[in-house]
């Protein structure tokens, strides 16, 4: 059987009915986009562990469809999972004699710092966000609170949200799909991990903002567009980096929020376990290992304090 003819099984029959949406649309853009081409035509039993590293050298030499560059080695990494995953069920069912993907060296991905907001300019954002009178972009400040992804901000709903309590129940997260027709669906699931749905408690301070956003809202989400229909992805994405470009604060991913509330966290003398929990993350040491920098100049201002007792 050739590798295209394998792959289309796969994804239709291994991957479709077990995964979420969003693994399978995301693992066949991955297929469509940048292993079919090279490695299709070839057997299953042609691909050999010196074929798989040819083809993992050649996504970082030239593998970008835009550019004509090298990929990045997280992205070539996630390439060489799929690959992988594939070749593992092809040989779990008899399909090849021999599991040889396996036996490919990923490239090294480096330690990058988190990327997040300075206090300056997290203020400065705060202040453009609470005194815009439009309500959708309510979502980054909720985001800088309370360290939620941006697709479960836009699935929030407001029974999600217990003003008594001062709560908000994480529960779903969406993100954007696509119909037959090619128009664009809003596509709800559960939380990416079991750790993501959990209940995140509101700064005090939050709660009248949230409150007079609930005041006017005629949604049933908290975040709404001004045409009263679900916000994509993408374009509450757009609308966060035009919001930065106003204030002429440098770019960053909408990611960045979610960042800086654990930075600052971190900052205010939060433990590892609360903030994992917070942050839906899958235990302590996941926060722990992706705030290192951050848990470490924390322990040396509060060592300082110690020391001016000297």
């Amino acid at each position: 059987m050739k590798y295209n003819q394998w792959l289309s099984e796969w994804l239709e029959n291994y991957v479709k009915p077990v995964s979420k949406q969003k693994t399978y649309a995301r693992y066949a853009d991955i297929v469509q986009k940048h292993i079919l081409a090279d490695l299709g035509g070839y057997d299953l039993d042609g691909l050999t562990p010196l074929v798989l590293q040819h083809f993992t050298i050649q996504l970082l030499s030239s593998g970008n469809l835009k550019t004509g560059g090298g990929l990045s080695a997280n992205t070539v990494n996630c390439i060489v999972t799929v690959v992988q995953n594939s070749l593992r069920s092809a040989y779990a069912v008899g399909q090849v004699t021999e599991y040889n993907a396996g036996k490919i060296r990923r490239p090294r991905v480096k330690d990058g710092s988190v990327n997040c907001f300075t206090v300056k300019e997290q203020k400065k954002i705060e202040h453009e966000i609470l005194s815009n009178p439009k309500p959708r972009l309510f979502g980054i400040v909720l985001s800088l609170y309370t360290g939620m992804r941006l697709g479960e901000i836009l699935a929030l709903e407001w029974e999600d949200v217990d003003f008594v309590k001062g709560t908000i129940s994480v529960n779903k997260s969406c993100h954007d799909g696509m119909c037959a027709d090619g128009k664009f669906i809003r596509i709800t699931e559960l939380p990416k991990t079991p750790s993501s749905k959990r209940i995140i408690p509101l700064p005090k301070q939050l709660l009248p903002y949230l409150k007079l956003q609930k005041k006017n809202s005629k949604s049933k989400y908290v975040i709404e567009s001004t045409k009263n229909v679900p916000i994509a992805i993408r374009a509450y994405q757009r609308s966060f980096e035009l919001c930065l470009k106003r204030l002429n604060i440098p770019h960053k991913g909408f990611h960045a929020l979610r960042h800086t509330f654990a930075t600052r966290a971190i900052e205010c003398g939060m433990d590892v376990k609360t903030l994992s929990e917070i942050m839906g993350h899958k235990n302590a040491n996941v926060t722990l290992n992706k705030y290192v920098h951050s848990f470490m100049d924390h322990k040396k201002e509060m060592m300082n304090r110690i020391g001016k007792m000297l």
